[in-house]
C-alpha cells in the first residue's frame, strides 16, 4: 500500500505554515523549518486530546456510578437497567464507521469539536428528565454515544500522525491511560455529587462544563490540519527531498477510494481481524464489569449483612467510589505496564504484542472467576481479585491500538479504528450489560424473591465474562501467527 505521498514528503521538523497553493489546489511545504516549536506543539495537542478523552469516558460511566439511584428513580428491573448502557453503546458503534469515513476525508478538528459540543449538550439536557420519561432518558444516552464516537474514532489517528512508531506507543499509552482514569473519575464524580447534593441529577451537570472547556482548548490550541510524521518522512527530510509543485499528492487519489474497498482490504488482514475479535472479548468483559460491579458488590454486602438494603432516597454509593478508585489505579498501572512490556519484549520477539494481550486476557479471566466465587464469603478478597482482573485487562489498551496502527496502512487507519469500534462494541459491550441483566432477571423469576437470589442471579450471570475472556486470549494468540507478515505488507 502507498501512504499519502504528499504528506510523507514534507519536512519532519517544519512549523505549521502550510505554504502557498499550487496550480492544482494542493499546498507546497515551506523550505524553512523550526526545530523546537513543532515538538512543543505536538505535545500540546496530545494534552488537549487527553483532556477530551478524560471527559469522554467520565460521561460513559456516570450512569453506572449512580445505578442504584437511577434504578430506583425509574423503577427498573435488571434487564431495563442494562438497556441504558446497551443503547449508549449501540449508538456509539453505529456512528463510529460514519466518523471514520469522514475522518479519512475531511477536517478532523471540526468533527471533534462538533462531537464534544453535541455530547455535552445532550448530557446536560438529560439531567432535567422526569421519572415518567424513562424512554427519553434512554434516547439521551444513545445521543451521547453518537457524540462520543467522533472522539474515540479520530483522536488516536491524530496522535498517529504526530509521532513515529518509536514514540507512538508511549504517547498512545498516555492517551489510553485516560480511559480507566476517566472511567474511574466518572464513578467517583457521580457518586460524590449525588451524595453531596442528595440528587443524582446533578451528576449530569458537571461534565458538560468540562466539555465546554475542552472545546475551547481544541479551538485555540489544536492546528487546523495535522501532518503525518513517519520514518520515511524523516528520511526524505534529511535527504532534502520535497514534493514538486506540479506533482499531485496521493491523498487526492486516496479520497476517491470507496469505503467498501477499504473494508474489503481490511477483511483480508488477518492480524486486524483476529486482534479486533480479541478486543471484542475485552469489550464484552469491561462493559459488563463497568455496568454491574458496584451493584454486584452492594448485593454481596447485603447478603453478608455488611450494609442494609437500599430503602431511602439516596442509596449508598461507597462501592462506586471504591470501584472508581480501583479503576483509576489499575488502569494507570496496567497501561504503563503493557507499554513497557511491549517496548522491552519487542526487542527479542517480533510477536510480543499479541502474546502480551493473550497472556493478560487469560490472567484476567482467572482473577474474575475467583472474585465471583469468593464474593459471598469474603468481600475484601472480591475487591482484590476484581482489581487484578481490571489490571490485566488494562494492559491491552494501548498495545491493541498499536497493533492496528502498524498492520494497517495509514490511509485506512481511521476506517480501521471505526470498524474495530463497530465490531468490538456490537459483539462486545453493546450487548453484555443487557445480557447480564436479562440472565439475572430469568434466574430471579425461577426462584422465590429474596436477597440471596438477588445476589446469586448476578453472580451466576457474571460467570459468562470469565469464559468470554478465555476466548479473547485465544484470538490474540491467533493474531501472533499473522502479525509479522501483515506488518511487512502495511510497510510496503
Amino acid at each position: 500500500e502507498h501512504e499519502d505521498t504528499g504528506l510523507l514528503l514534507q519536512p519532519l521538523l517544519e512549523g505549521q505554515n502550510y505554504g502557498a497553493a499550487t496550480a492544482d489546489g494542493t499546498r507546497c511545504p515551506p523550505v524553512s523549518v523550526s526545530r523546537n516549536s513543532p515538538a512543543k506543539r505536538d505535545w500540546l495537542v496530545v494534552a488537549v486530546l487527553c483532556f477530551g478523552n478524560l471527559i469522554n469516558f467520565m460521561d460513559w460511566f456516570i450512569v453506572p456510578g449512580i445505578l442504584l439511584d437511577i434504578q430506583k428513580y425509574f423503577g427498573l428491573s435488571d434487564g431495563k437497567t442494562g438497556l441504558l448502557q446497551t443503547v449508549f453503546t449501540l449508538c456509539y458503534m453505529l456512528a463510529a464507521p460514519i466518523f471514520g469515513y469522514l475522518g479519512d476525508r475531511y477536517n478532523r478538528k471540526i468533527i471533534l469539536g462538533a462531537g464534544i459540543f453535541f455530547w455535552s449538550g445532550v448530557t446536560l439536557g438529560s439531567s432535567f428528565i422526569a421519572e415518567s420519561h424513562y424512554r427519553i432518558f434512554v434516547l439521551s444516552r444513545g445521543l451521547v454515544g453518537i457524540g462520543s464516537a467522533s472522539y474515540s474514532t479520530l483522536a488516536p489517528t491524530i496522535i498517529a500522525d504526530l509521532f513515529e512508531e518509536g514514540k507512538r506507543t508511549t504517547v498512545l499509552s498516555i492517551f489510553y491511560i485516560f480511559i480507566p482514569v476517566g472511567s474511574g473519575c466518572g464513578y467517583m464524580l457521580a457518586a460524590g455529587v449525588a451524595k453531596s447534593t442528595g440528587d443524582w441529577h446533578w451528576a449530569f451537570r458537571v461534565t458538560p462544563c468540562m466539555g465546554g472547556l475542552a472545546l475551547l482548548l481544541l479551538i485555540l490550541l489544536v492546528p487546523h490540519r495535522i501532518q503525518r510524521r513517519t520514518a520515511a518522512h524523516r528520511a526524505l527530510s534529511i535527504s532534502g527531498t520535497i514534493q514538486r509543485a506540479d506533482e499531485k499528492p496521493d491523498v487526492h487519489r486516496t479520497a476517491k477510494t470507496t469505503w467498501c474497498q477499504d473494508v474489503g482490504s481490511l477483511a483480508k488482514n488477518c492480524s486486524f481481524v483476529c486482534s479486533s475479535l480479541g478486543l471484542t472479548a475485552m469489550a464484552f468483559v469491561t462493559g459488563a464489569l463497568g455496568m454491574w460491579v458496584p451493584l454486584f458488590l452492594y448485593r454481596a454486602q447485603v447478603v453478608q449483612g455488611i450494609v442494609p438494603p437500599c430503602l431511602q432516597e439516596s442509596c449508598n454509593s461507597s462501592n462506586s467510589l471504591i470501584f472508581g478508585g480501583i479503576t483509576i489505579g489499575t488502569g494507570i498501572l496496567g497501561v504503563i505496564a503493557g507499554a513497557e512490556a511491549a517496548r522491552r519484549l519487542r526487542k527479542i520477539n517480533t510477536k510480543a504484542d499479541p502474546l502480551i494481550c493473550a497472556t493478560s486476557m487469560f490472567m484476567s479471566a482467572l482473577c474474575l472467576y475467583i472474585a465471583l466465587m469468593v464474593a459471598q464469603t469474603n468481600i475484601l478478597s472480591t475487591f482484590i481479585f476484581i482489581a487484578f482482573g481490571e489490571l490485566f485487562l488494562s494492559v491491552n489498551w494501548a498495545v491493541v491500538t498499536d497493533i492496528l496502527l502498524y498492520v494497517v496502512t495509514p490511509r485506512r487507519q481511521s476506517t480501521a479504528i471505526a470498524l474495530q469500534i463497530l465490531v468490538s462494541h456490537f459483539l462486545g459491550d453493546a450487548g453484555s450489560p443487557y445480557l447480564i441483566g436479562l440472565i439475572s432477571n430469568t434466574i430471579q423469576a425461577q426462584n422465590a424473591p429474596s436477597l440471596q437470589w438477588s445476589f446469586r442471579s448476578m453472580q451466576y450471570s457474571f460467570v459468562i465474562c470469565a469464559f468470554v475472556g478465555v476466548f479473547g486470549g485465544g484470538f490474540f494468540l491467533l493474531t501472533s501467527f499473522y502479525v509479522e507478515e501483515d506488518r511487512k505488507e502495511a510497510e510496503r
